[in-house]
């Protein structure tokens, strides 16, 4: 089984999703931007994806050029970035049991198959 962390109003996002409809396999959909991560959850995630929270970010948005760029954060302030303001959240992340990946082009779900 599969789950998609999803950001509807998200063109790759969307891809992403198509892509695991097309496989025909379980997929659970989670709206992370309606369905919160906790602090545990994202760090957990980070953690399968093997890498450095500010990897998960979406640094090229606003609200991180203007409230965070150039300032020295530690990795749990970044993640708390992303839990106040989830849209900085790189997306869509796919996992499959103990694998993840931002599906960056949507051809990196392959690698959990």
């Amino acid at each position: 089984m599969f789950k998609i962390y999803h950001n509807p109003r998200c063109s790759k996002s969307r891809q992403g999703l198509s892509f695991l409809n097309d496989l025909n396999e379980e997929v659970t959909l989670i709206n992370y931007m309606q369905q919160p991560f906790t602090f545990e959850e994202l760090t957990e995630i980070i953690r399968l994806l093997d890498i450095k929270p500010i990897e998960l970010v979406r640094t090229k948005e606003e609200i991180w050029r203007k409230d965070f760029k150039n300032k020295n954060l530690t990795d749990n302030e970044i993640i708390q970035a992303m839990l106040d303001f989830p849209n900085l959240i790189e997306r869509p992340i796919v996992v499959k049991e103990n694998k993840a990946v931002i599906a960056r082009p949507t051809e990196r779900i392959n690698e959990l198959i």
